[in-house]
């Protein structure tokens, strides 16, 4: 994930959790090597005490959370007998006392910690805990999604074959709706039109124009997925992709599924 990016779903997820939660004070930071997380953003600090501040698995409250992979709070930092204290300093520097740590984790690895803080010695309630756990979420779905689209971007490895090829482009279609960054986006999609024109097939037929969504469909299809299996993909209702499915078919002249995929292919609208 480039960098600027990642800065940018980062503020925005802490924005969201302090106006959800009500905290004064939110800040985080994901992984950057080893183990090590570095506070990157903060919403609601008074003093610089807490930014770039390194964090190591195992010490602080944050780095309990990075340990334990679970969410921890203590009332009052400054006293709890459940953390190391190794960063009391910049903690009393911003006031903190009440503060809750949440994991942000990805395919089961911790890829970064989100904390909310108040100035007072009091219990983190219920509210404030899931808003946290819902800022988490945003940020762990967008690390997600940008995985798939660096490892689908990623140079194929030598000799693959045109199924898995075909395999690839599926996956491109299903992730790009989903992708919020439409710099991304478009990417995806251009690279799934060097995909049809990769196919060799010839030009599509006076008439026939398929829209994205029956090309999303029809290649959720020429995966072996049943109407189901791509609407939950693609994020539709299955009477929605059948109406897709319907429509490309017309266009195309198909009588069955399968007839439509490989009318599609020889048209070059799939590879």
């Amino acid at each position: 994930m480039p960098e600027k990016t990642e800065a940018v779903e980062l503020r925005t997820a802490l924005l969201r959790l302090r106006r959800a939660s009500g905290l004064p004070v939110v800040f985080g930071g994901l992984l950057q090597e080893g183990r090590t997380l570095r506070i990157a953003e903060l919403s609601g600090a008074v003093t610089p005490a807490l930014s770039g501040l390194a964090i190591s698995a195992g010490y602080g409250l944050g780095g309990k959370c990075l340990a334990l992979s679970r969410p921890c709070a203590v009332t009052d930092y400054p006293s709890s007998r459940h953390i190391t204290h190794e960063y009391d300093g910049p903690v009393s520097a911003e006031g903190l006392r009440a503060v809750i740590a949440v994991p942000v984790v990805v395919r089961r690895k911790v890829r970064g910690v989100l904390y909310g803080a108040l100035r007072e010695s009091l219990p983190i309630g219920e509210r404030v805990f899931d808003a946290a756990m819902a800022a988490a979420r945003d940020v762990e779905q967008a690390l997600a999604v940008r995985d798939e689209v660096r490892q689908l971007l990623a140079p194929p490895p030598p000799g693959p074959s045109w199924e898995e090829v075909r395999q690839a482009y599926g996956e491109l279609r299903e992730l790009a709706p989903k992708v919020v960054d439409p710099a991304l986006r478009e990417r995806l999609l251009a690279v799934c039109g060097r995909l049809e024109s990769a196919s060799g097939g010839a030009p599509a037929a006076p008439g026939v124009s398929l829209t994205p969504r029956e090309t999303d469909v029809l290649a959720a299809v020429a995966s072996g997925a049943t109407n189901a299996t791509a609407a939950e993909r693609l994020g539709l209702r299955p009477e929605t992709v059948k109406g897709y499915l319907r429509s490309a078919m017309r266009k195309l002249g198909a009588h069955t599924r399968l007839e439509a995929v490989v009318a599609a292919r020889r048209a070059g609208a799939l590879p």
